[in-house]
């Protein structure tokens, strides 16, 4: 028995649960369950190979303290994770969903543009 994150089967596939503890979980528990997993799947497949992700591996080679490193990338993942929770939250509560999904839609689209002139200028 499992439930669909709709991130696709990878993600559905990390919440299968053995049938007790599903049977256990009310539907309240497995709907923080699938927002919390794919949240961390969703995080953690975007950084992959991103530029963060870079500066923390130079970081560690570099510094030869590699706890330090991970302790400080951490945190400030952490913190501007909690920037970016506590900004949805009070946008989902001033403006329509809609809006915000246009909104985040309109943002992408203009940092994706801003970057491609910025690269295109640069050769």
């Amino acid at each position: 028995m499992g439930m669909s994150t709709g991130l696709g089967p990878g993600c559905n596939a990390a919440l299968q649960c053995h049938r007790p503890v599903c049977l256990a979980m009310t539907s309240s528990e497995k709907s923080r369950l699938a927002v919390l997993v794919g949240a961390f799947v969703t995080v953690f497949l975007a950084e992959l190979g991103d530029k963060t992700q870079l500066a923390t591996l130079m970081l560690a080679a570099q510094s030869g303290h590699p706890w330090q490193v991970f302790l400080g990338a951490g945190g400030a993942l952490v913190t501007s994770s909690l920037l970016g929770v506590l900004l949805g939250q009070w946008l989902g509560r001033v403006l329509p969903p809609n809006l915000v999904k246009q909104g985040a839609g309109v943002l992408m689209v203009g940092l994706g543009l801003f970057f491609c002139i910025k690269f295109y200028a640069v050769l």
